[in-house]
């Protein structure tokens, strides 16, 4: 019997690269006690600066939109597969009988089999690269095949899950993301904001300009997912996609992109926790420290804690999706997202020395507003989940 060949999906090699890439600078950093600049970029002409900061950001959400794009496609395939004949998916496009031209565009498409034809149809017909009449005329050969389905060339099954959406419906996560974290962060400023003049929410406002100027910092990672939750809405509500199904991907895609973005705060020399010798400290430059730690220099890697968590998650989250998907209600997912964010968020301020404290009635509690909402989150998501299932058992 032949072994099946293994099938390692390309990201792979990026996550293990970049794990590499990660690994060589803080072992460098920690044999020589220097951080690379903040600077990755100077534009002279400009005299504008592209930070690393910005960088590892923007690559941890590209390369999480691509393993969401490739979880997509994989339900996808398992859906056509499931309604379309192996019969028919083998059929050569030859035996359509199309006319030379749009074989040939086809060909070039890689597109050989009526199993290949169907699925792109009913994903996005335009991306076939036909114009509307070659489009018209692979219609009438396709309905003319007895055993192809009217819906799969209306509204086939597995057009939810065309890989596309993801990158289509990623501006829209984005843009209300950013404007959900900076909201969040403007109404929960750090104390470490004192160091360019703003020491309440009150502060922003009186100096308006600082509410867009994200260069000194200043996003609150709840505000970005509700923002970005809402921007999905709207995405899948106009392309009558499912939402919750998408979240559940979705999940799988910002914990690999956290696990990579904070890796920005570590050239910013940013998002350290209490003084510690520990063996793998972290050493920050006199002007990054906070005025009240000025004579320590080794900190707690507190920005590292939560990226090595978020890999973490990312793991056992892609595993489920991947290969337990079966046994998961939709919206389990996105919700062990949630709880697992939670919980390493409030494991992380017990080190963490820049958080704002909770307040009631003018009495600084001794807890941090990001604990206070990490508890909430993962109450709810927990709450929400049950519940799902008490009525699935229900239904049944």
């Amino acid at each position: 019997m032949m072994m099946k060949k293994l099938k390692i999906e390309p990201y792979w090699f990026w996550i293990g690269s970049l794990f590499l890439v990660m690994a060589v600078l803080y072992i460098t950093h920690l044999i020589t006690g220097q951080t690379p600049s903040r600077v990755a970029i100077h534009i002279p002409g400009l005299n504008f600066d592209v930070f690393w900061y910005g960088i590892w950001i923007v690559g941890g959400i590209a390369l999480g939109a691509y393993v969401i794009s490739r979880l997509a496609r994989e339900r996808a395939v398992a859906l056509f597969d499931a309604h379309v004949p192996a019969t028919l998916r083998q059929k050569p496009v030859s035996d359509l009988a199309l006319p030379d031209e749009i074989q040939q565009i086809l060909t070039k498409q890689k597109i050989s089999t009526l199993g290949d034809l169907l699925l792109h149809w009913g994903f996005e017909p335009r991306n076939l690269g036909l114009n509307q009449e070659g489009l018209e005329v692979v219609r009438e050969k396709l309905v003319a095949e007895p055993a192809v389905a009217a819906d799969w060339l209306n509204d086939a099954p597995w057009r939810v899950w065309n890989p596309e959406h993801t990158w289509n419906g990623i501006g829209w996560a984005l843009i209300l993301g950013v404007i959900g974290a900076r909201l969040y962060h403007v109404m929960t400023p750090s104390p470490s904001m004192a160091a360019v003049g703003i020491y309440s929410p009150l502060d922003y406002f009186r100096n308006p300009y600082q509410l867009i100027n994200l260069r000194n910092g200043g996003l609150g990672i709840y505000g970005g997912m509700a923002g970005g939750l809402v921007g999905l809405w709207i995405f899948t509500r106009k392309n009558r996609l499912p939402l919750l199904a998408w979240a559940d991907l979705a999940g799988v895609g910002m914990a690999l992109g956290q696990f990579l973005g904070r890796w920005g705060n570590y050239f910013n020399q940013e998002l350290y926790g209490r003084p510690t010798n520990l063996p793998w400290a972290v050493t920050i430059d006199p002007m990054y420290r906070l005025p009240a730690y000025s004579e320590f220099s080794r900190f707690h890697p507190a920005f590292l804690y939560e990226s090595l968590w978020n890999l973490f998650a990312f793991l056992v989250l892609l595993t489920l999706a991947r290969r337990y998907a079966h046994k998961l209600l939709t919206g389990d997912l996105m919700a062990l997202y949630l709880v697992f964010y939670a919980v390493g968020r409030s494991l992380l301020e017990t080190v963490r020395l820049d958080s704002r404290m909770l307040e009631l009635g003018g009495l600084q509690l001794n807890m941090a507003i990001a604990t206070f909402v990490s508890i909430l989150v993962a109450l709810a998501a927990i709450i929400w989940r049950l519940a799902a299932r008490r009525r699935s058992r229900v239904l049944l």
